[in-house]
């Protein structure tokens, strides 16, 4: 049932919000270069990992050494919108047509996380990923 009502909810919400997120790619391409996706893997059912999609909010500007700037300073202004609104989130409706996430259920944190763990913590990888 949980699946059905996933997908009964994220294709009309997909088609509905596609000129928003045809705009803010746009608005992404133009503000910065590519990908107009920022790809992360997380874990989802069963700890089993996913490639998790969202807008970028984030320049790739790099010092004199060649290392990335801190998050602080490659944050954009279209980024701290987009964040500030969620609507940098609007990607993942994709992983859940894909069945990667759903739109009830927790949010884990990054992969390297996994072994930190406790038992009753890991019970959240029971249920996959909250959009």
């Amino acid at each position: 049932m949980k699946r059905i009502f996933d997908v009964a909810l994220a294709i009309p919400a997909y088609f509905v919000l596609s000129p928003l997120i045809v705009i803010i790619m746009v608005l992404i391409r133009l503000t910065m270069e590519k990908p107009i996706f920022f790809k992360q893997v997380r874990p989802g059912l069963h700890g089993k990992p996913f490639i998790n999609y969202k807008f970028r909010t984030m320049n790739n500007t790099y010092d004199e050494n060649g290392c990335l700037l801190p998050d602080s300073c490659r944050l954009i202004r279209l980024g701290k919108f987009l964040r500030a609104t969620s609507l940098d989130e609007l990607p993942e409706l994709f992983n859940v047509l894909k069945g990667d996430m759903s739109l009830v259920g927790p949010r884990p944190l990054l992969m390297r996380y996994l072994n930190r763990y406790t038992p009753e913590q890991s019970r959240r990888h029971e249920v996959k990923r909250l959009l």
